[in-house]
């Protein structure tokens, strides 16, 4: 029972704990490539970079919009969807793998020695949902409750993260709006010099970066940020229903080959079985608590 106990504690943390943010290449390659599109467009017609470097014209539309995302939007979701920004230049190592780990060493614990017996580990889980849902299992929560109140959390939670993609898909949708706004406000100026051609037609260019500011910044970082933040919502939302599934199963005795069949349904990107290949196998977890018998499979 003791080396049952300290087999699980290395996968409390590997399986809980956020993933660490590599940079996602896929948004910084993304940036750099719109980027990169239009400034050598520019170039190739002559221009220069120069020509768009307008801090007013940044000021009106990033202040604009803004001051237009705070009036549609109460202040604590603006804060969070700010913070939450910095999620998408992080790339989320999927935790599925480990957390499958985890479920399965608590599953082979509480078969054999029931499920009173992870109580101490469940309290040490980092994740506040799968502590919050082993906890509930621990303390002989009806099943039916069980899975009512965490498929509420689930629910709550996407939502939450659904106001702070909403944020930044607002902002994606006044920028071009205010950018426009700011061009006309340039056009204004112009009219007053109509006696100078030359300054006439270098204001002109200047007003139009205001739309050129609004217009890009909606398409290459406010919407796209908002799309990437709702897919990260949906992983997060899948990694807990798997979660739910498998305490589930722990709750009502299955075996832990059987639970970790079902679990890996929920995930994508699955690794070879750690006692395959001469790796080394889980902690905590014998052979046929990896591999199902074939008495298992037979009986489906």
């Amino acid at each position: 029972m003791a080396d049952s106990s300290q087999a699980l504690k290395p996968m409390v943390k590997p399986a809980n704990r956020p993933a660490r943010g590599r940079p996602d290449l896929s948004t910084l390659a993304g940036i750099a490539v719109a980027l990169g599109g239009i400034l050598g467009g520019l170039i190739l017609e002559k221009g220069q970079i120069q020509d768009i470097v307008q801090m007013t014209a940044a000021l009106i539309v990033l202040g604009g919009t803004l001051g237009a995302v705070l009036v549609t939007t109460p202040l604590a979701v603006v804060l969070r969807g700010i913070k939450g920004l910095g999620g998408i230049f992080l790339e989320r190592g999927s935790s599925a793998d480990a957390t499958i780990d985890a479920l399965i060493g608590y599953a082979t614990k509480a078969r054999k020695n029931g499920i009173v017996s992870i109580e101490k580990e469940a309290a040490a889980i980092e994740d506040p949902f799968m502590r919050k849902a082993l906890n509930l299992a621990v303390d002989g929560t009806d099943l039916q409750e069980l899975r009512k109140m965490m498929d509420t959390d689930i629910s709550l939670s996407e939502q939450s993260a659904e106001a702070d993609a909403r944020v930044w898909e607002a902002a994606g949708g006044y920028a071009p709006t205010i950018g426009i706004i700011g061009a006309v406000l340039g056009l204004i100026q112009v009219m007053k010099h109509l006696e100078d051609i030359k300054e006439v037609g270098h204001g002109i260019a200047v007003a139009f970066v205001a739309t050129v500011y609004g217009v890009g910044s909606a398409n290459i970082l406010f919407l796209p940020a908002a799309n990437k933040m709702r897919a990260h919502i949906r992983q997060g939302t899948i990694l807990k229903e798997m979660i739910l599934e498998g305490v589930v199963g722990i709750v009502e005795g299955l075996n832990p080959s059987l639970i970790r069949m079902k679990l890996e349904a929920f995930n994508p990107n699955p690794r070879k079985p750690k006692n395959e290949g001469g790796a080394k196998l889980l902690p905590g977890a014998k052979p046929a608590a990896v591999k199902a018998p074939p008495a298992a499979v037979a009986g489906g």
